[in-house]
């Protein structure tokens, strides 16, 4: 072996040892986003074939693992979370789950060279940490940024913050609060019913 090759295949065998050290760097609520986005992505690549409910039903279990979908909901509910009949929370909950699954099968349909990119580093806020990352395509660069919070060891997506600074919590909030108000839980779950099966035709 010549030095020149010597050299080059001391320099590949360092980078393959590297590699793994690397992604065991990666903070593991950034690791939780990171996943998520695997799930997300191989949907897109595989999404003309799969089709909407194909998406859906693969995209399911990965936004099921990633988000905190219990909390996020009693969130944007509000005060009166307490208080609802405990069939009327898990209404909410698998309301909210699915306008959730939905929409990221029906908005990431496709792939065309899009990216994910994850910052390893987490940033703490309290007990919470919020990861940063970015959706890049070849004509844009989308932040999302993601407050996540402990579940007894599984670091789950409490909220998004959509352009890097919009809260999706709060929006919702602020969207549902006036049907909620009129017509209580029963209501609310027929509303994000309703938008769901729009989004889906």
């Amino acid at each position: 072996m010549t030095m020149k090759l010597f050299r080059f295949a001391a320099l590949a065998a360092a980078l393959v040892a590297a590699a793994p050290a690397a992604h065991a760097q990666m903070d593991p609520a950034a690791q939780a986003v990171q996943t998520f986005y695997d799930s997300l992505l191989d949907s897109m690549k595989h999404g003309k074939e799969l089709g909407l409910n194909g998406r859906i039903a693969k995209l399911t279990p990965a936004v099921e693992r990633a988000y905190d979908l219990t909390d996020m909901t009693r969130i944007i509910v509000g005060p009166s979370w307490p208080s609802l009949p405990a069939d009327q929370q898990q209404g909410l909950i698998k309301a909210f789950e699915r306008m959730t699954v939905v929409n990221y099968a029906k908005n990431f349909d496709t792939y065309s060279g899009e990216k994910f990119v994850v910052e390893p580093a987490a940033q703490q806020r309290g007990a919470d940490k919020l990861v940063k990352s970015k959706l890049v395509t070849s004509g844009q660069t989308v932040p999302f940024n993601y407050r996540m919070h402990d579940t007894g060891g599984s670091w789950k997506i409490l909220d998004v913050y959509l352009n890097g600074t919009i809260s999706e919590l709060a929006t919702r909030r602020s969207d549902f609060g006036a049907t909620l108000s009129s017509g209580g839980a029963p209501a609310l779950i027929k509303k994000i019913d309703d938008l769901t099966d729009a989004l889906m035709k």
